[in-house]
């Protein structure tokens, strides 16, 4: 075989496969970017299998996050007990005793509060309906568009009203019923209480990372959960008083009714506390005329706005740390993807995340430092 000659008369290198080798190769940031979309959908595709399978489990699964998360707020008191000479089966069975009886207190005053005057509710806001329509008409609207619009605001606030009465017993019926979820619920938070540091060591041994980043991580999250619950909780009750008082000096019907709303809506990022107000102003305007409206949307926007401003870094304190309008869109997307656990959950957990995330990031100096012979950065 003979060689190929140059141009200078100096024969070539002979031609190899392997010469070839690398001329159909995807440069570095295309295949960066294919095993990062690869990545993407493998972390979609778990989510998505992960979320199936609670949905299959519910009977189970809510009845657990009910109790993780009283779990939570409560042991505390636990290990107060503990530290007082009282056993922790026997304290964890006391809290979960008192626990109890302040959620029955609750539900007989607050659900019961506003079951009882359902009829003078939905008389109220069809009252509000047709002072609305009637503006609209005084406004040079069309009196059929003016008809429409109430009828598409009765059906919202029927609806709303409707979720408000009936969701949570509905939600808890298809569970089987609200014995079993009650049951599951009061054994699981028992044990979590009663075991709940052996639980928490078995976790953060299983986390694959070096154990005391474990245990900051899962300190996280219970510090989140805890402030976040104690600080919605004062929150929700500042709020409902203040909706009570001002419902009684304008002369509001129904001032207890609206001070459950407002309690429960608070539980809801932005989006529950904001509802209640709109329901509380709608039942001022059907049941002591548009002074009585304005009145109470002055103190609801009081009370969700500058007031809540001063309240809330005392009550949260350092629980969230993340922007408003990331509390926000976090809820909406959680109550999207898994429903009330979602609503609730998310501003928490994602609070949380980005705790552990800034932790992460101040320990790698510090990480890097205290390697031998290596300077800061290095790699």
């Amino acid at each position: 075989m003979r060689r190929r000659r140059d141009r200078q008369g100096e024969p070539d290198a002979p031609f190899q496969p392997h010469d070839l080798a690398g001329l159909f190769a995807p440069p570095r940031w295309l295949r960066d970017l294919g095993t990062s979309a690869w990545l993407a959908v493998g972390i979609t595709l778990l989510l998505v299998g992960a979320v199936w399978i609670l949905s299959l489990t519910t009977a189970i699964v809510l009845p657990l996050i009910t109790a993780a998360v009283v779990a939570a707020v409560a042991s505390p008191v636990v290990a107060w007990l503990e530290r007082h000479r009282v056993a922790r089966g026997l304290g964890s069975a006391l809290v979960l005793l008192g626990v109890a009886l302040v959620a029955a207190g609750a539900v007989v005053a607050v659900l019961g509060g506003i079951a009882s005057e359902t009829d003078g509710l939905r008389a109220l806001l069809a009252r509000a309906q047709d002072t609305l329509q009637r503006w609209l008409t005084d406004a040079g609207v069309d009196p059929g568009t003016a008809e429409r619009a109430r009828d598409d605001t009765s059906s919202a606030v029927q609806g709303g009203v409707s979720t408000l009465l009936d969701g949570i017993a509905q939600g808890i019926a298809s569970l089987s019923s609200l014995a079993i979820f009650l049951a599951l619920t009061a054994l699981s938070l028992f044990f979590l209480l009663k075991d709940g540091r052996t639980i928490r060591t078995w976790t953060e041994r299983h986390m694959r990372v070096p154990e005391p980043v474990a245990h900051r991580m899962t300190q996280r999250v219970l510090e989140s959960l805890r402030g976040y619950f104690a600080g919605v909780t004062f929150v929700a009750a500042f709020n409902a008083v203040l909706a009570a008082v001002g419902a009684i000096v304008l002369g509001v019907p129904l001032p207890g009714t609206l001070a459950a709303v407002t309690f429960l809506g608070a539980y809801v990022p932005y989006l529950g506390a904001w509802g209640a107000g709109i329901f509380s102003v709608l039942i001022a305007l059907g049941g002591a005329g548009t002074d009585a409206a304005i009145g109470m949307a002055v103190v609801q926007l009081l009370a969700n706005g500058l007031l809540q401003q001063l309240v809330q870094p005392v009550a949260y304190g350092a629980a969230l740390g993340i922007h408003p309008l990331a509390v926000l869109v976090v809820t909406i997307a959680g109550g999207s993807l898994f429903g009330a656990v979602g609503l609730i959950l998310a501003a928490p957990l994602t609070a949380a995340a980005t705790h552990i995330a800034a932790d992460l990031a101040r320990e790698r100096p510090a990480e890097t430092l205290s390697r031998p012979g290596e300077a800061p950065g290095a790699s």
